[in-house]
């Protein structure tokens, strides 16, 4: 199949009588809900999708419900609007659905398994999902298949799909969920379709925050959505007291012309320990830590290509001045500093030790802010 590429720009606009601001609990993404519609009218539905855009901005909830259009007994797909009642519904909800396939990482494996994809040894090719999606469909008219967490496909799980995606069963739909397509091998990404899901409006972020109940000051809410890039997922992480006296902290150490790595390592680890002694929670909080500071340069970065602010937060506003009027107008050291920061944010994703990867992570940042400091001197 030709690799073909969806953009989605996240207008507003009624798609037959559809809320404009949602579908099916999906917010933001109607001219994907469009283009699905029309492709599932024409009969023109692809057998291959890869889903890309950002973490915790709808593309598995839109999955799930995509599911839910396919696999409904009592509504026809082109109607894009799944009963929510029938047996097939009530499954998909509930996780027992014979005909959809789920595939995720284990929380305590940083790839996903090959045995889910192909089973395991002593049954190669005859378990797994490569297996199970070529079965006849056991209920309705076809097969689904998610495959959750597809950046963390390895080569040998990526390869061990191909054939499938070269030959899909007839009547199967895959959809492999990631947060890029330059993340999949050229080979997943030339055999599948390309739907890219762009963040929603930070409104509709803060409207889920208030819906949800998870805060109930607007301008909180706001505060929140504002820092998300459009995931709900990451607002709900931000809603932390703790975690907003430390990006104080940060912000502060990152705007001065010397970065004392030392001291504000020990205190990141102590905040990241804190979290507990499981590694996911400490994981998120090491990605919090990091996710500021990249939003942190990335801002400076504007201001020094002579752009104005993204944000309006006081404190980055008065962090990001500090910076500039102490680095000079070298965007270049700004723009290495962001890929620092990016690469710490993949390794402590792959499960390195979270304290000493920080020691590392802002002992660079030190070094590389003590060569502007001599450059500007």
């Amino acid at each position: 199949m030709a690799e073909t590429e969806l953009e989605d720009s996240v207008r507003s606009r009624s798609l037959g009588g559809m809320d404009s601001m949602s579908w099916l609990n999906v917010h933001g993404h109607d001219d994907v809900v469009g283009w699905f519609r029309a492709a599932i009218t024409r009969d023109k539905l692809a057998s291959t999708f890869l889903f890309v855009g950002p973490p915790g901005i709808g593309k598995r909830t839109f999955a799930m419900q995509l599911a839910r259009t396919l696999l409904c007994d009592r509504s026809p797909a082109r109607r894009m609007a799944p009963c929510g009642e029938c047996s097939s519904c009530v499954q998909i909800t509930s996780g027992t659905h014979p005909d959809l396939l789920w595939v995720s990482k284990p929380a305590d494996r940083a790839t996903i398994p090959l045995e889910l994809l192909i089973g395991p040894d002593n049954h190669r090719m005859s378990k797994g999902l490569c297996h199970d999606i070529g079965l006849k469909p056991f209920q309705s008219s076809r097969r689904v298949a998610i495959i959750d967490d597809a950046d963390y496909l390895n080569v040998e799980g990526a390869n061990a799909l191909l054939k499938t995606l070269e030959e899909p069963p007839r009547r199967s739909v895959i959809i492999l969920i990631s947060s890029s397509a330059e993340s999949q091998l050229p080979t997943i990404r030339s055999r599948s379709q390309i739907i890219r899901f762009q963040p929603p409006p930070s409104t509709v972020v803060a409207d889920l925050l208030l819906e949800q109940g998870i805060v109930s000051d607007r301008a909180e809410a706001e505060r929140l959505a504002g820092n998300s890039d459009g995931s709900l997922a990451r607002a709900v992480e931000l809603n932390d007291a703790e975690l907003w006296t430390m990006r104080s902290r940060l912000l502060i150490e990152l705007a001065k012309s010397r970065l004392a790595s030392v001291p504000l390592a020990s205190t990141l680890m102590e905040f990241v320990s804190e979290a507990g002694a499981a590694a996911p929670p400490r994981r998120a909080r090491a990605r919090q830590v990091i996710g500021f500071a990249i939003e942190f340069y990335r801002q400076a970065l504007r201001t020094q290509c002579g752009c104005e602010l993204a944000s309006r937060d006081e404190e980055t506003c008065r962090g990001v001045q500090g910076y500039v009027q102490s680095a000079g107008a070298d965007a270049e050291l700004t723009i290495a500093r962001i890929g620092r920061c990016l690469t710490a944010l993949e390794h402590i994703e792959r499960f390195v030790n979270q304290g000493t990867y920080i020691e590392c992570w802002l002992d660079d940042l030190s070094r590389t802010t003590a060569e502007a400091v001599e450059r500007w001197g």
